[in-house]
């Protein structure tokens, strides 16, 4: 009987343990999948009418740039990253507004969470040449968006900004024309 005890014990510890390991498993994965999915979380409220954070990152020729050079203008940062499939599928229709709309004062920002190689890479294969400053980052760009209120990590992520340099609209997952449209033509 004692003999049985203590396999008794040692059954229910490793029992115990296998449960944390399997729940601990399970929150890890629904944090990811929550982290990564394209579906719209809410916004985060208090980035809203914020000033911009300040940033310079270096775009994929390995040039520096500040958010600053685009003072005066309604900004819209896209951060996005090459594996993410609605990043990817936004990216032609952000270069139509820029053309179409940047001689107003639209400026399109892509921000990769991404080696520059792969950017690069990506960029070089479209069919439509992208018309508006791509810049990468890789863990400095998560720093950012982290600074432009996406805590979750969700891809793509969208802010718009005033001219006023102010947080105006945040979109969380891939972004519909209509929507942004709407957006850009309350700000221009």
């Amino acid at each position: 009987m004692h003999v049985t005890g203590r396999r008794l014990q040692l059954f229910l510890g490793i029992l115990a343990i296998l449960i944390a390991i399997l729940l601990g498993g399970y929150t890890l994965y629904k944090y990811w999948q929550h982290a990564n999915t394209a579906e719209p979380a809410p916004p985060l409220q208090s980035t809203i009418g914020h000033e911009r954070p300040l940033f310079v990152l270096s775009d994929i020729t390995g040039r520096p740039h500040n958010i600053n050079e685009w003072d005066n203008h309604v900004v819209i940062i896209n951060f996005w990253a090459t594996w993410c499939k609605p990043c990817r599928r936004e990216i032609p229709m952000f270069t139509q507004l820029q053309a179409a709309r940047g001689a107003e004062g639209l400026q399109f920002i892509g921000i990769a969470i991404d080696e520059k190689t792969a950017v690069d890479d990506f960029i070089s294969k479209l069919e439509i040449p992208v018309n508006y400053p791509m810049l990468a980052g890789e863990d400095d760009a998560i720093t950012i968006a982290k600074q432009f209120g996406n805590e979750f990590g969700v891809l793509p992520y969208s802010v718009i900004i005033d001219r006023n340099r102010r947080i105006a609209f945040i979109q969380f997952g891939e972004f519909p024309k209509n929507e942004i449209e709407q957006q850009i033509d309350a700000l221009l």
